[in-house]
């Protein structure tokens, strides 16, 4: 039965208005329209019913109607009908097809207009908040300007645009303050879908804030002739950005510092006076380090690829400049290069050599039953623990000028030897310990390593995973570990929550 539709053009004015008013589209609005005229319909004729409605975007005009779904067998009366009852009245029709019947215009009483007003509401508040959501997302990771609504706590409420965002309080730069109705700029650090809208978290203090400042300042940044490669900072007091250029004609430093330091004081006000070093990356460690510590003057550098340690030798009068008030200048370069580093001077690292060759040569006498000279033989030729005695190549030990084959078959097999008491009684501290055979078996974890940490008390899986990088680091020591792989250590120690959590 066909049921002639009237046109409504004060429907289109509405949906244009609220489209308008909302900043959603009109498509939007008219979807959220159909469902609230649908819903105000089966209120009308029943609410199992299957019933739907079509707004003409044109003419505003209302088609609503049953939909019925052919089927083999009826579970649900109200939506489906059987094939036999479906072919009476049409022969064509099959499995799967739909029947729809037109219903006559509805007359809006009181309770169906006031339920379709309801679901329009809602519909048309949630198109809005999924278009901020939406437009914020798009956001993240960039500098947005805003108003400050609100303080709360110390937290502030900014406004952007049409959505409220938090900055909290320890993501402000130390000791600035903001009054209602200040404008500032902070970065995008995370958006989330939340029923009552999208919920922005906002940072001035992240390292990232500093990396977008400078790419906006510095177009040479923004084009991406000079690439930002790592930023540290301490917010308020002193950070270090290191830029590299893919034009080698371009001196990067001196861009990002602009002509008398106008482009690097411009961010330095935005951050209330925090000094910034701009620092020349280079993909060799050594040179990176030596430009991040300057203009202090590098006598000696020592780097361990395998630990990412690196120790630095200047002059007793820099060592104090180099490693900064309170170990600033340090910790800012180590966070900046990826590196530990330990800083001393010339009569330090005499000594500092002196004591790890002491040690060396005591290890290698118990360890493999030599005197003090062969320890020492040893050492100049680049041995520093068992293990590279136990697993070189036999023809390359017993090149070793004063050697034979026979003495080193026996040095191998003496370190092997060690090794493998020291592998038994390590074994045997981690059964003494009562290690959780979670940790035990985790793929990472040297015996020597789990029976320091289990000496501190890290003994479960979990217990590794609850602590932080550098935490990790102090309780095994640089020498054992750096910062980068105490990190990925702890991630692969988390992997099991978010498992769970699946």
């Amino acid at each position: 039965m066909q049921v002639a539709t009237l046109p409504r053009p004060e429907l289109i004015q509405m949906a244009d208005a609220l489209a308008r008013e909302k900043d959603i589209t009109k498509a939007d609005v008219l979807e959220a329209m159909e469902q609230g005229i649908s819903k105000a319909g089966r209120s009308k004729y029943g609410p199992d019913y299957d019933i739907r409605t079509q707004i003409d975007p044109n003419t505003g005009a209302i088609k609503m109607a049953r939909y019925l779904t052919v089927t083999e067998t009826v579970e649900d009366e109200f939506t489906q009908i059987s094939l036999a009852d479906a072919r009476k009245k049409d022969k064509n029709l099959k499995l799967g097809d739909e029947i729809v019947d037109i219903l006559p215009p509805m007359d809006f009483g009181r309770i169906a207009a006031q339920t379709a007003k309801q679901v329009i509401t809602q519909k048309v508040r949630e198109a809005e908040r999924l278009r901020q959501y939406n437009e914020m997302k798009n956001k993240k990771g960039e500098i947005v300007n805003g108003i400050v609504k609100r303080v709360e706590g110390g937290n502030l409420i900014l406004e952007i645009g049409r959505v409220e965002a938090l900055l909290r309080r320890d993501e402000l730069i130390p000791r600035e303050t903001y009054r209602i109705g200040d404008r500032l700029r902070a970065y995008v650090l995370d958006v989330r879908p939340e029923i009552k809208g999208p919920q922005v978290f906002l940072s001035r203090s992240h390292p990232q804030f500093l990396a977008q400042l400078f790419t906006a300042e510095v177009p040479e940044i923004y084009d991406g002739t000079i690439e930002i490669k790592s930023v540290a900072r301490d917010p308020g007091s002193r950070a270090k950005i290191a830029v590299w250029s893919k034009d080698n004609t371009l001196d990067a430093r001196g861009a990002c510092i602009g002509m008398r330091g106008v482009r690097v004081q411009a961010i330095v006000q935005e951050l209330q006076g925090e000094k910034i070093d701009v620092v020349q990356w280079s993909s060799d460690p050594a040179t990176f380090i030596v430009n991040a510590l300057a203009p202090n003057e590098v006598l000696k550098i020592v780097i361990d690829e395998e630990s990412k340690n690196v120790e630095i030798v200047l002059s007793d009068e820099q060592l104090s400049m180099a490693i900064g008030r309170r170990g600033q200048n340090i910790k800012l370069i180590s966070q900046l290069t990826g590196w530990h580093i330990d800083m001393m001077t010339e009569a330090q690292e005499s000594e500092h050599r002196m004591n790890e060759t002491k040690e060396r040569v005591d290890l290698f006498m118990q360890a493999l039953d030599i005197d003090e000279m062969m320890a020492h033989l040893l050492i100049q030729e680049g041995f520093s623990k068992v293990e590279d005695i136990a697993y070189i190549s036999l023809a390359e030990l017993a090149d070793i000028e004063g050697f034979d084959e026979a003495l080193a078959e026996e040095l191998q097999n003496r370190a092997k030897a060690y090794l493998i008491v020291r592998q038994d009684n390590l074994e045997k501290e981690i059964a003494e310990l009562k290690i959780k055979d979670d940790l035990r078996h985790f793929d990472g974890l040297s015996l020597d390593k789990l029976v320091k940490l289990g000496n501190k008390g890290i003994k479960t899986l979990d217990d590794l995973a609850d602590l932080a990088g550098d935490e990790l680091v102090e309780l095994l020591g640089n020498e054992m570990i750096s910062l980068e792989e105490a990190n990925t250590l702890i991630m692969k120690a988390r992997e099991h929550w978010f498992a769970n959590e699946k």
